[in-house]
């Protein structure tokens, strides 16, 4: 397709300061495409990232702004192999250097050099010739464009799964329920653990049984959440793993409390800065427990969360709740949190509406 010189697209320039905008339209420059955004997802780090009004590792205002997306490929500059104009690929948020001393230690989420990419919330998008090259993925005809945007948050949900070592069988507890403690939770299911879901209220239960909770503690109505989840248990010794989704002091603390010993916890949820957490070191220690804290993604795990979300075992449409046009994203982004039932919103800008089924 011919590409217009304007596009409309969502600039980020400062603290819940989100704009639609009239921007040039990006060209593709060697190594690198543009793709035509079919669909691009609301994601929490999103939301955190509109209400700080920047993220130090991956946007700095006035930006283009969004990160989860599929989209077909409109433009190729030279030297880019593997792909042609009209197919439909995921384009990752990220990819490694290759070099550093973290990727040459196969640990590439720590990457030295890690190149993020923002500009999803857009009728085109410019993929850097970096993530062509290492974590791009050619999307299969019959797969929806909105399945296939929902790789990037499942491969970090994927990564701090995979870190707990949870083995089907086992007590897991997942604390949050926001959508990545619900995908944590699905995980867990898909993995043939029992599961515990720690919510705050009754539509974040139903969607957590929904994804297959085996029992659920809501926060709401629990004088001592930690003994709620013990009290589900076998002996009350407490869960074999468990899941901090929640990026809070108090509910790292819970985590570890809810744990029994020899147990696994994961602080999956990504507090601010400057943030400090009490716990019993004598319980860490003589409770042999195993502490861990998960990253990002590699795109070899997002290549598994891609193949996981084609096979159709992911209820990736249980997680779609809302769908609204790039221009109503504002809006989207302020009534976050007012509407309970609320986990993705599907943004699909005006041109794909009229081109594709998202």
């Amino acid at each position: 397709m011919s590409l217009p010189e304007r596009m409309t697209a969502a600039v980020l320039y400062g603290r819940e300061d989100v704009r639609i905008e009239q921007v040039a339209v990006p060209r593709a420059a060697p190594g690198e495409v543009v793709v035509c955004v079919d669909a691009a997802l609301t994601c929490g780090t999103d939301r955190k990232v509109y209400r700080r009004g920047y993220h130090a590792k991956m946007i700095q205002p006035p930006a283009l702004f969004g990160h989860e997306v599929a989209g077909t490929i409109v433009e190729m500059g030279a030297g880019v192999t593997g792909f042609a104009p009209g197919e439909r690929v995921v384009a990752l948020n990220s990819a490694p250097c290759g070099a550093c001393f973290f990727c040459e230690s196969e640990q590439e989420n720590l990457c030295e050099d890690l190149l993020f990419n923002n500009g999803a919330y857009a009728e085109f998008m410019r993929i850097p010739a970096r993530i062509v090259a290492k974590n791009m993925i050619r999307i299969p005809a019959g797969m929806m464009a909105s399945h296939a945007a929902m790789t990037e948050p499942l491969a970090c949900a994927l990564h701090g799964w995979e870190d707990t070592g949870a083995r089907a069988g086992e007590t897991v507890a997942v604390i949050g329920a926001g959508p990545l403690g619900l995908m944590m939770m699905h995980l867990a299911a898909l993995s043939e653990c029992r599961l515990i879901a720690v919510v705050k209220h009754e539509e974040q239960a139903r969607l957590a049984r929904a994804l297959g909770a085996t029992d659920v503690v809501e926060t709401s109505a629990e004088i001592d959440v930690v003994q709620a989840v013990r009290e589900r248990t076998t002996d009350g010794r407490g869960v074999d793993v468990a899941i901090e989704a929640v990026a809070l002091p108090e509910t790292w603390e819970q985590a570890v409390a809810m744990t029994r010993n020899g147990g696994v916890v994961n602080f999956f949820g990504g507090p601010a800065a400057g943030t400090k957490v009490s716990l019993d070191t004598n319980r860490l220690h003589y409770g042999d427990m195993t502490l861990k804290a998960t990253f990002h993604h590699t795109p070899e795990i997002c290549r598994r969360a891609f193949d996981l979300l084609e096979s159709g075992k992911f209820n990736a449409n249980m997680l779609l709740t809302g769908r609204a046009a790039l221009e109503d994203l504002p809006e989207v982004f302020r009534a976050w949190g007012a509407q309970r039932g609320e986990i993705k919103t599907l943004i699909v800008p005006g041109q794909a509406e009229d081109r594709i089924k998202a």
